[in-house]
């Protein structure tokens, strides 16, 4: 099976770089990022980041996170606190207040997804720049939806589950988003 979730992208990482995922890895090993937390390798990242990176400090949180899975210290879709998250997304054919009404109508009052219980209620909230929407589960799970506009009209929601138990929990929720996403 092919799994959906994958480990970080390091060719990605040695393009905007300039460096060779490999020589990452042999410099952070070298200097015993192994038995570091996850803040103490980004910033041995960030140290040794080239120059010429543009967005070093989102760049030095990648080579960490994939430098942590390489290294047995973290599985994809695990973060640094050792849970599970994930996220999906689309673009719609509308404002953040449109896309937001539609997501409210499409969820309507339900009290559980996946057969889960919301637990409490769920809650909305909004900035100048973005829209929210967030429960927590009774399985001790959250999931927030933020939506921004984009640019001609369109605006992207972004569905975070966060708080799972494992990979295998991924697999389980991603399918349910990505549904409710698609009918929007």
């Amino acid at each position: 099976m092919d799994r959906m979730v994958k480990p970080t992208n390091t060719a990605a990482i040695a393009q905007a770089t300039g460096r060779a995922w490999d020589k990452w890895f042999s410099q952070l090993e070298d200097t015993g990022a192994r038995t570091m937390n996850h803040t103490e390798i980004a910033q041995k990242a960030l140290n040794l980041m080239p120059d010429a990176t543009d967005n070093k400090e989102w760049w030095a949180q990648g080579v960490a996170v994939a430098f942590e899975q390489q290294a047995g210290l973290r599985q994809p879709g695990q973060s640094s606190d050792g849970d599970f998250k994930f996220s999906v997304s689309k673009t719609f054919a509308g404002d953040k207040d449109t896309a937001l009404q539609a997501w409210l109508d499409e969820i309507g009052d339900r009290r559980e997804f996946n057969g889960v219980e919301i637990e409490g209620s769920a809650s909305t909230s909004s900035t100048n720049k973005w829209r929210y929407w967030r429960i927590k589960l009774v399985d001790g799970t959250r999931v927030s939806v933020t939506i921004g506009d984009k640019p001609q009209g369109k605006s992207s929601l972004a569905v975070e589950h966060s708080k799972l138990d494992s990979a295998e929990a991924i697999e389980y929720w991603r399918p349910l988003w990505k549904e409710l996403l698609a009918r929007l």
